[in-house]
């Protein structure tokens, strides 16, 4: 797992809460040996990946890019993707909802490698499924 940050202004984060909700993620699928990518960045740079990437003018709190997705999607199964995490916006929620940085943190992580494991919440039937591994996971750490 590889876990970088580009943001100079991100408060001190223990990283290691990051570092077991993905693993936590993976485990619970059967996959501990494969490859994600998780960045720490602010809310520009993540408001630039969804106007690029969704078309989405405004900064968002967690992004996932599958690897898997597409043609060629199974070239490099150990490959699962990348989150990306907007610690600004993962700190307004936390705030709003009256938990910590590092509980929000845990959330966007494991909800990011869902995405990239293939769950969704397009529909109300795959919301509900997503949600409940989501919270069984973070029951685990």
């Amino acid at each position: 797992m590889i876990l970088t940050s580009n943001n100079s202004q991100k408060p001190d984060l223990d990283e290691t809460i990051i570092h077991n909700a993905a693993l936590a993620s993976l485990r619970t699928h059967g996959l501990e040996d494969c490859e994600v990518s998780i960045l720490i960045t602010d809310d520009l740079e993540i408001e630039t990946l969804n106007r690029k990437y969704r078309q989405i003018t405004a900064p968002t709190d967690v992004l996932a890019f599958a690897m898997n997705d597409g043609n060629g999607g199974n070239l490099h199964s150990h490959l699962l993707g990348d989150v990306v995490i907007s610690v600004q916006t993962a700190q307004r929620q936390a705030a709003d909802k009256h938990h910590s940085l590092e509980i929000e943190l845990a959330w966007l992580t494991v909800h990011g490698v869902l995405h990239l494991l293939g769950y969704d919440h397009q529909t109300a039937q795959d919301a509900a499924i997503m949600f409940e591994k989501q919270e069984a996971i973070l029951r685990l750490i």
